[in-house]
This record gives C-alpha cells, sequence and structure tokens, in this order.
C-alpha cells in the first residue's frame, strides 16, 4: 500500500519504486520497470532476452526544496540478430539524463521574467541546457489583424542598436519582433506577406516618425493612420516647458530656483490640484503673461483630448490650432504648427481612441527583461524569450 502511494505520488507509469534516499540537499530515488516484448529497431522482430543492465542517474522535478534524481536501473535487449538496444521510456527522452516533465517545467519557467540563470539553478540544470531548450521554442510570423501598432525599443542586440515591435492593438498582443527598424528592412518584411492579409488592415497605429506613415501608406493602403496619443499630447507639455525655461532666465536666483522645483504644478491638470496648490499655481501664473497664456492653452487642450464626443474634438482641435498660431508664444506657434502637418493622424486618434499604450507596456516589459538577463546579444533568443513571456 505504502509503495503504491509513492508511486502515485512520483506520478509515473509503468515503474516500481526500490528505496529512496535523503541527503541533505538532494533525494535520490532509485527505480524499476518490469522486462516486456521490445521491437528492435534493427530487424523489426520482437524480443524479451536481456543483454545487461545498468544505473543511470536521471534528473527529475525539485522534491521538497531538494534536487531530485532518478536512479533507473536500465535494461539493455539483445535481438536474434544480434542487435543490442536500450529499452525505451516514455518519461525519459533519447541520450537525455531529465526527464521530459522537467524539461517542460524549464519551458514553463521561462515565462516569467527572470533570468536564464535563475531557471538553471532553480531545477538544478546548467545555463546552456536551459540555452538549448530556449532554442527549441519557435514562433513563426503570425497572421495580421485588423488593427495593427508598430514601436520601437532599445534592443543592444547583435542584429542592431534598435529593434521593433509589432503588436496587435485591440487584442493587446505582441505579432512579432523585428530585428530592424529600417525603412528598408521593414518593407521587405510586409513585402513578404501576403497582400490579401496586408488590404484587410483597417488600423495601423504608429509614433509621429515619417518612415512609418510611408510604410503604412504602401503596404496597407486601406488603413486609417492613426497617431499615438501620448506622442502628440507631450508636444504641448514640451511647449509649456519650454516657455517655463525661457522665463526662468530672466528670473532673480531664488525665483528661479522655485519655478523649477514647483514646476509640478504648471503641469499637472489644474482641476487635479489640491486648493493650496492652486492657489500657489495662480500665483506663479500671474508672473507673467505668456506662462498664463501657455497655461491656458494646455489646459484647453487636455479638455479637447479628454471629452468623449469626436464632432466637438474635431472643431475644437481647429480652433486650438489657430490660437496657437496666434498666441504670440514661439513655442506654441511651433507646436501648432506640428499638429497641422499631422493633423490627420491625430484627428484620427482622437476618433478611433486606438492608442500605442500596450506596445508600450510590452517595451517596459522588454526592458524589464533585458535587464534582469544583463542583456541579451543573440537576437533569434531575445525575440523568443519576448514572445514566450507574453503569451
Amino acid at each position: 500500500m505504502h509503495s503504491n502511494c509513492t508511486k502515485n505520488l512520483l506520478n509515473l507509469e509503468d515503474i516500481f519504486i526500490k528505496k529512496i534516499v535523503h541527503g541533505d540537499h538532494h533525494v535520490r530515488v532509485f527505480i524499476e520497470t518490469n522486462p516486456s516484448f521490445q521491437t528492435c529497431p534493427s530487424c523489426g522482430n520482437q524480443t524479451k532476452r536481456i543483454h545487461d543492465y545498468r544505473y543511470q542517474h536521471i534528473k527529475d522535478l525539485p522534491f521538497q526544496m531538494k534536487d531530485t534524481y532518478l536512479v533507473l536501473k536500465k535494461r539493455r535487449y539483445v535481438c536474434k540478430c544480434g542487435k543490442k538496444f536500450t529499452e525505451k521510456y516514455p518519461f525519459l527522452p533519447s541520450y537525455q539524463r531529465r526527464t521530459l516533465r522537467l524539461s517542460y517545467k524549464i519551458i514553463d519557467q521561462l515565462r516569467n521574467l527572470v533570468s536564464i540563470k535563475s531557471v538553471a539553478e532553480a531545477t538544478n540544470v546548467s545555463v546552456s541546457t536551459v540555452t538549448r531548450l530556449l532554442d527549441t521554442v519557435s514562433y513563426p510570423a503570425p497572421s495580421l489583424p485588423e488593427c495593427i501598432s508598430i514601436d520601437e525599443f532599445k534592443g543592444n542586440t547583435d542584429a542592431g542598436k534598435y529593434q521593433c515591435i509589432l503588436t496587435d492593438a485591440r487584442k493587446h498582443r505582441i505579432l512579432d519582433i523585428l530585428p530592424d527598424r529600417t525603412q528598408s528592412h521593414l518593407s521587405s518584411y510586409f513585402r513578404e506577406m501576403n497582400r490579401a492579409e496586408r488590404y484587410r488592415v483597417k488600423f495601423f497605429v504608429c509614433d509621429m516618425w515619417e518612415p512609418y506613415v510611408n510604410l503604412a501608406k504602401a503596404y496597407f493602403p486601406n488603413a486609417i493612420i492613426i497617431i499615438d496619443k501620448y506622442h502628440f499630447i507631450r508636444y504641448v507639455t514640451w511647449a509649456i516647458e519650454n516657455v517655463r525655461k525661457r522665463l526662468q532666465k530672466t528670473m532673480p536666483a531664488n525665483l528661479r530656483k522655485y519655478y523649477k522645483r514647483s514646476r509640478r504644478l504648471i503641469l499637472t491638470r489644474y482641476k487635479k490640484l489640491k486648493e493650496e496648490n492652486k492657489k500657489a499655481c495662480d500665483l506663479m501664473l500671474l508672473y507673467n503673461d505668456d506662462l498664463r497664456k501657455a497655461h491656458f492653452l494646455k489646459e484647453w487642450f487636455y479638455d479637447i483630448c479628454q471629452n468623449e464626443k469626436y464632432s466637438y474634438q474635431r472643431t475644437a482641435f481647429w480652433d486650438w490650432v489657430k490660437a496657437a498660431e496666434k498666441s504670440g508664444i514661439p513655442e506654441f506657434e511651433e507646436c501648432a504648427k506640428t499638429y497641422r502637418n499631422w493633423s490627420e493622424g491625430i484627428l484620427n486618434a482622437l476618433k478611433y481612441k486606438y492608442t500605442n499604450g500596450p506596445t508600450e507596456g510590452y517595451n517596459n516589459k522588454i526592458k524589464v527583461l533585458k535587464r534582469i538577463s544583463f542583456g541579451v546579444r543573440n537576437f533569434k533568443r531575445f525575440r523568443t524569450r519576448i514572445i514566450h513571456c507574453s503569451i
């Protein structure tokens, strides 16, 4: 009864346990199997004739926080044709010294944001073993959804300094990781895709980088180009920050330090400030007309972006651009010029509400993975790990 319970705890078929030896840091489980008819790999005949035995130490899943070894009494059979061969076991792949379930566990552990060395130490295998198992995982190029998002990140792999990430902006999942962000590489990548599949893409979300827009127009002619909300809103933030910096140069030293340390009062949405902070902000804005007007334009643009009605947003956007152009503030005049040039993509962002937010989230996850791994030079391995951690 106790032997049967122990065998069930080990959860291996067709084996029986002879003994268990506990050490300080390891457990050795001595196991055997019953003899059975085996098929000769040379002639295909059945044989049950045993040639000899040998013991093999096999690494298994850790048990009771100890490294576990299965000591298998392995038998070799001999066929009447003279061929000698080893018995096959469902839990042990050929030419391996670890169980199949341990390999599956290692691959599953690689889904977590941990280093390969940490996985190796937790499963009692070498770093090179974990790396070889990772190399057995592959993710082919996916089919394109209706809404795709593209962005770059700093990978520092052997393929180059920057890599490119392609995501499904609607279902928030990674589609692919590309080794290069250059227009020539992206063109060759999209050119290899099925034309009908590319023509089914309805939305293309990107930042304010001209090559991305050109690629979208060339390879996704039916797609609506959307500029990521974060990338165009920050132009207003930069504009008011530059106004503050310009005015600080004309201030006395003590006042300049105060405005620098209290810049959050100007950048934060006015309605989110506490009453005492609102009074402090009002006092700061009294210093200069340009700063007061810049703060008004900033608050107005944020209100436009947060409004739910696109009919209002479309009209208010153009009113804001005209007001910024006539404001007499060089920083906002430049911002208005940028918005006028990218108006189509910005208005599409306000209308359809798709953003690069999920992509930026994956970029942050990639930074964490790269940091805990102290960098990954092999791009193919890096790509596999990123996708593996994200599904």
